[in-house]
């Protein structure tokens, strides 16, 4: 019986390659769709972690703009409504999230009218009132009220001027930790009394203290709080903004939900992108089937944040996207392997088809026919494995493409571009149709014209490879992009030019790094002026400049006077906002072409240029020092500015370019040398001088250790018994190669230098224990009066180090009597009272020396604690020979007993001098009409012998003492 065979069956090879290609196909598909699911998933978390921290940023920067507020407070007392306005307006322009700024006041029951009253004064009819639930209403009768009583700004806020808060509960908790913790504290989500949305914002709160009250501990902050500052942020917008300030609102890929609370309760929510609801109602109302083709990631982060205490939480998820637009490659891949394994089985059927029709005559054929179908076979096969390299080297290489940060581009032989793959518009910022049919230099402006273009092109023009071309060029958005290339020319197998391919890269990231590294690098951190290392190039350009116009040019070098007392006194802080102010006045009051830079410390160097419209003049330094001069506001003091300026000029036969900087420095010493507040241009001759102090300066530091120092001693005789009852201590410096060193040769160098403190306390110490010993040896108790010099009288533990000599030596501190100058405390005079109280509280005496030559109010004398005041020896030497001045000490020794203070008078040299003193009730003198000043053997001698006085001294000193 025959059997019917089927019209058409499938080979069991054919079968085989069918069932091994659709599982392969299957395989691979799913291999690649995981690698695209790999890829989605990655970019998302990337995104995702870029949005979290634009937003915790952002609102850091919105928690420390209530800081910078509340700082106002903090150090102006008391604040001005006018300063209020002043402060914040900026700050409502910069950030528009922020719906008002104001000042909470605490207002007692009692001070209820009174309050209301100034409210008046700004808003008439103003009543202290509340919220309740039909809305506003006046405030009852309270013990306390958290009033609204600086609002900023008013226009569209009317609604919560003279508003108490105080039984708001969210406000209230919300003010007693920031009370407690002193640091800024959030509420969470207000219906506010100016905004009509419910839940549309929160309040940021800071506590304000009273000035100058104990804050150490919880109950102690609690009783000083006097108000708080707040600001009432749109929360939605402030989000809002955030998003906008990073460019990232417009990305339609990511959906963005906010919460003002630490879960995602609808009730909190501030934010939520806009295609969030209408792409969960659109994935709902889907069926299964296009649910699943329309697949949606479900990547998902959420981060908490914390805002000034009150927790946030951010959740990002990924937006809807079709399944073909999220794999492509695996579509692609399961397509094509479908494809090819229908046509690889067909061609198998084929073959096994024909194999059988031709295997009826294989065995008529020869064995050279059947050589020749093993042949043809073996073809098939090899065709087969090289069209799967292929297809395989292909795919590979566009996966890999995708997958890296730069673009593939091939160009024709005429150098257009024909080619561009990789995603060049996401990576490049720049539409491959831009790019197509134009060459670079078309599209890249400037490129023809540039010396780098020029060279590129005949780089191209030779037809060699090219590495790592960077150039500069302007994207879509118009925004300017940096990009890398590389490139190879392609030949055909003749040796023909075909054109160029390779790849592309962009490097803007990495530009823009390395511009703000060069920048910082160039630039003082502080007040961002130029550094040192850019001073000296713009320095070379300004000589440059001078030697080819035939120009001169000016070098200014600019120290601020008395700048370390805003340092020991107010706190770096201080000493940074008067250099930050310094820089911007000096930026302010130069042109464009000049240059001011920060050298060091509080010294700013300029370099001024001279062009032909405008000639340099002695009044542009001028112009510069009452730049400066407006007093530096440091809380609620001033700080009143002075600088000592130095100027060296180019060209001139003793300036050459490479000292211009050294002898501006010399000119600035000698400026100061003469007073500070001043100018002076370089001479030679003050080379000289800066030799002079630097021998000083190199001798004086090793001084101390060596010894070199002694102390000579001059009585101070009381006019009334004759008696000697005290003595000043001078110091003198024996140096073995200088010799014997005047004071004045080497006291203002020790001042400027710092060494005086060390110095004046060795002479404190050494007087006070030679004073002790003369007591011990029974030669009477004497008191000694030391000079306090200005850096000591600024340093920190002045108290400490008089209380640590008095108890090592042993000296009552009543026979310490301690020399001031006016100049010492006239600068801060509130700060002086304080300081000399603080010293007379030790027990020693204080004295006001060279009184008269200062420019101190006398109405200082009474709220200073002085108990001697010294006539300056430039008064008392012309007494008797000038009426002014003998009419000066006249009044200076009225003035001092009419305030119960002791007078001394210094500098006496003669007896008319002498008697006129005594005419006059002068109580104690010293001079060389007594006795010059004397070494400590030779005053010790002076002591056990003073009943034989002087024959000129001893009758005039006791003609005296018998008239009194």
């Amino acid at each position: 019986m025959l059997r019917r065979r089927l019209p058409f069956s499938l080979s069991v090879a054919a079968a085989l390659t069918l069932g091994g290609g659709l599982a392969a196909t299957v395989l691979l598909a799913v291999v690649v769709a995981r690698l695209e699911d790999d890829k989605h998933a990655l970019a998302f978390q990337q995104r995702a972690t870029v949005r979290v921290a634009a937003i915790r940023q952002g609102l850091d920067e919105a928690v420390e703009v209530v800081t910078v507020t509340n700082q106002l407070f903090a150090t102006v007392h008391p604040v001005t409504r006018r300063q209020f306005h002043d402060f914040t307006q900026p700050l409502l322009q910069r950030y528009p999230f922020i719906q008002a700024f104001n000042y909470h006041r605490l207002v007692s029951g009692a001070g209820r009218a009174a309050a209301e009253a100034e409210l008046q004064q700004v808003v008439p009819g103003t009543r202290i009132t509340e919220m309740g639930p039909q809305g506003r209403h006046l405030a009852p009768p309270r013990a306390q009220y958290s009033v609204v009583d600086y609002l900023e700004p008013m226009q569209g806020n009317e609604a919560a001027f003279g508003l108490s808060v105080g039984i708001n509960a969210q406000v209230m908790n919300a003010l007693d930790q920031a009370a407690v913790s002193g640091r800024a504290v959030a509420t969470g989500l207000l219906s506010l009394a100016q905004d009509k949305r419910p839940q549309g914002g929160f309040e940021v709160i800071m506590p304000v203290y009273r000035p100058g009250a104990p804050l150490g501990s919880a109950a102690e902050r609690r009783a000083a709080l006097i108000g708080d500052t707040a600001a009432i942020i749109r929360a939605r917008e402030l989000v809002d903004k955030i998003l906008r300030g990073a460019d990232l609102h417009a990305d339609q890929g990511v959906h963005l939900a906010v919460y003002a609370n630490a879960g995602t309760d609808p009730a909190h929510l501030v934010y939520a992108s806009a295609g969030l609801e209408s792409a969960m109602r659109e994935h709902a109302s889907l069926g299964p089937v296009r649910r699943w083709t329309t697949a949606r990631h479900r990547e998902r982060h959420s981060a908490a944040l914390s805002v000034a205490g009150q927790p946030w939480t951010v959740v990002v998820s990924a937006a809807p996207r079709p399944f073909l637009h999220n794999h492509p490659g695996s579509v692609f891949t399961l397509a094509g392997g479908l494809l090819f394994t229908l046509l690889i089985t067909a061609f198998v059927q084929t073959l096994v088809q024909r194999s059988r029709r031709v295997q009826l005559l294989v065995n008529e054929r020869t064995a050279d026919l059947k050589l020749s179908n093993q042949r043809l076979l073996d073809d098939v096969l090899a065709r087969r494995r090289t069209e799967a390299a292929l297809q395989e080297s292909e795919q590979r290489f566009r996966q890999l493409v995708t997958m890296s940060s730069d673009w593939y581009w091939e160009q024709d032989a005429d150098l257009r571009f024909v080619d561009i793959t990789g995603g060049v518009g996401e990576k490049g910022g720049v539409a491959a149709g831009r790019l197509i049919g134009r060459t670079r230099w078309e599209t890249v402006a400037g490129m023809q014209d540039s010396d780098w273009g020029k060279a590129h092109m005949a780089q191209l023009l030779a037809r060699e490879a090219f590495a790592e071309l960077e150039y500069e060029t302007v994207d879509e958005k118009g925004q300017a992009r940096w990009f890398s290339i590389n490139g190879e020319p392609v030949f055909d197998a003749g040796g023909v030019f075909r054109g160029y391919r390779g790849t592309g890269t962009d490097i803007t990231a990495r530009k823009l790094t390395e511009q703000r590294i060069h920048h910082i690098a160039h630039h003082d951190v502080l007040t961002g002026l130029p550094n040192r290392s850019l001073l000296q190039d713009r320095l070379t350009q300004a000589v440059a400049y001078a030697l080819r116009c035939e120009r001169p040019v000016w070098v200014l070098l600019i120290d601020l006077d008395r700048f370390k007392f805003v340092n020991d006194s107010m706190g770096h802080k201080a000493g940074d906002v008067v250099l930050m102010t310094v820089a911007a006045r000096l930026r302010a009051a130069l042109r464009d072409t000049d240059t001011v830079a920060r050298l060091s410390g509080d010294e700013f160097v300029v370099i001024l240029t001279e062009h032909a419209e405008e000639r340099l003049q002695a009044d542009v330094v001028q112009r510069l020092m009452d730049a400066v001069a407006p007093p530096v506001p440091l809380g609620s003091k001033e700080f009143f500015v002075t600088c000592s300026i130095g100027v060296a000029v180019f060209p001139t036969p003793d300036t050459p370019a490479g000292s211009l900087i050294e002898h501006a420095d010399i000119a600035m010493y000698r400026a100061k040398k003469l007073g500070r507040n001043n100018f002076q241009f370089y001479t030679p001759a003050m080379n000289d001088e800066a030799q002079e102090r630097v021998r000083i300066e190199s001798a004086l530091r090793s001084a101390l250790e060596r010894n070199e120092f002694v102390l000579h001693y001059q009585p101070q005789v009381n006019l009334a018994s004759g008696e000697i009852v005290g003595m000043e201590a001078l110091i003198r410096w024996q140096h073995p190669e200088l010799g014997v060193v005047a004071p004045n040769r080497f006291i203002s160098v020790a001042e400027e230098t710092g060494l005086i403190v060390p110095i004046g306390a060795w002479v404190m110490r050494t007087a006070c224990a030679q004073n002790k010993a003369w007591q011990d040896a029974g030669l009477g108790m004497l008191r000694v009066a030391v000079n306090l010099s200005a850096r000591q009288f600024g340093a920190p533990n002045l108290l400490a180090d008089i209380r640590a000599v008095l108890a090592q030596t042993g000296l009552a501190p009543s026979l310490l009597e301690i020399e001031l100058t006016e100049s010492l405390f006239m600068s801060d005079v509130t700060l002086a009272v304080e300081l000399l109280h603080s010293m007379k509280s030790l027990g020693v005496n204080l004295s006001i020396d060279d009184f008269g030559t200062g420019y101190s109010s006398l109405s200082y004398l009474s709220r200073f604690p002085i108990d001697v005041l010294k006539i300056d020896r430039s008064f008392v030497s012309d007494i008797t020979r000038d009426a002014n001045d003998a009419a000066i000490v006249a009044s200076i020794i009225a003035l001092a007993h009419n305030l119960k203070l002791s007078v001394i008078a210094e500098g006496v040299e003669t007896a008319e001098q002498l008697d006129y003193l005594r005419r006059h009730g002068c109580d104690e003198m010293q001079g060389y009409f007594f006795s010059r000043p004397l070494a400590a053997h030779a005053f010790e001698a002076l002591l056990r012998d003073r009943a034989s006085l002087p024959p000129t001294a001893l009758a005039a000193v006791q003609d005296a003492a018998a008239e009194v």
